[in-house]
């Protein structure tokens, strides 16, 4: 089944457009999404499409992806909409596209501990070329704004604070293999704000932190959250590669997506923006734990394998990220963890 069919998505896009979120905006514009099979990315292009359905928008929506075929089946149903058009290439590569854009979500590249370790390269490389290429072809339209969403990673190791704030700035290990991800992200938001200087070009980035539901990669992942999911979702028994005891809070996607459309449509230009969901931080263990308790019929049990080679997961003590300048455009998490949860899991089946 086409995932927008499923009873859970349908109530996550009617929540979305629910929201007290300036859509008005959006009408009769042209939006570009780049990376649009990936979760965020994903589930923010069919909010865009329900839009159009529920209320006559008449967006254009252009989902730029690598490949035709997963796109044309993660997006089954929108395929004969005349406001639903694929651009099938690699980010890497110069983009062009006759028509206007108005905005662009640029969401292409991996940020997996599976593609950490496989192809790094490709990581930099998509957030690196890749945003210049979007910048360049923004160059040529009459963009509205471009959203980036980064990562809290790239704060890196932060001292003296329990919350992370947009001006708080740490240290890294660039010689470290899971460097590729966040030193690239910090070049891509470099990127941004030069062609802002020179070219004049709009920009807004999100810092986003754990962000989960349907439509996310599960199997061969490698983040928490896809494994413990990719194991309720085929009843198996979560498998911890540690102790379990280190602390995560988890954002769930229509609280993240809707964030993004806030910080597209009333973000401050040149700015960057925390994401995260600082409601109900909690051990990975007890997460499992949730999870396992949510689905007794599957019988899941909590067992431990830890791991000896961690050498493509953040190191870092959690600190939490100050959320108040997202706050302040009107945003709030909505979702629990446990209902989150269970309509993640229930969206696979």
């Amino acid at each position: 089944m086409f995932i927008y069919e499923k009873s859970v998505v349908k109530a996550d896009m009617d929540d979305l457009i629910s929201r007290d979120i300036p859509f008005e905006k959006l009408k009769g514009k042209t939006v570009l999404v780049t990376g649009a099979t990936g979760m965020l990315a994903y589930y923010f292009t069919l909010a865009l499409m329900h839009l159009n359905i529920k209320k006559d928008y008449g967006i254009k929506v252009l989902a730029l992806v690598r490949s035709k075929a997963k796109a044309e089946a993660k997006f089954a149903g929108f395929l004969e909409d005349e406001n639903f058009e694929i651009i099938a290439q690699d980010v890497c590569t110069p983009i062009e596209y006759e028509g206007d854009i108005n905005y662009i979500f640029h969401a292409a590249g991996a940020a997996s501990p599976y593609f950490i370790k496989n192809d790094p390269t490709g990581i930099i490389a998509a957030n690196t070329q890749g945003t210049v290429n979007i910048l360049e072809l923004a160059r040529k339209k009459n963009i509205d704004n471009i959203v980036y969403p980064s990562t809290r990673e790239i704060y890196g190791k932060v001292d003296d604070v329990d919350f992370v704030k947009e001006t708080d700035m740490g240290t890294f290990d660039p010689l470290e293999a899971r460097s590729c991800y966040p030193e690239s992200k910090r070049m891509a938001e470099t990127i941004l704000k030069s062609y802002l200087v020179q070219y004049g070009i709009p920009f807004t980035v999100l810092r986003i932190a754990h962000s989960y539901g349907p439509g996310m990669i599960i199997g061969n992942d490698g983040r928490v959250m896809a494994d413990f999911i990719t194991n309720a979702v085929n009843s198996n028994d979560i498998v911890m590669k540690s102790d379990g005891l280190a602390e995560r809070a988890f954002c769930y996607v229509t609280d993240a997506v809707a964030a993004i459309f806030l910080v597209m449509l009333k973000g401050e230009n040149g700015e960057a923006y925390n994401l995260a969901n600082e409601t109900e931080p909690m051990a990975i263990r007890d997460v499992a734990q949730l999870i396992s308790d949510l689905f007794p019929e599957r019988n899941i049990k909590v067992v431990y394998e830890v791991a000896t080679d961690t050498s493509g997961y953040c190191n870092y003590k959690r600190k939490g990220l100050d959320t108040s300048k997202l706050e302040a455009l009107g945003w709030k998490p909505q979702v629990k963890l446990k209902d989150g949860l269970k309509s993640t899991v229930l969206s696979f089946d």
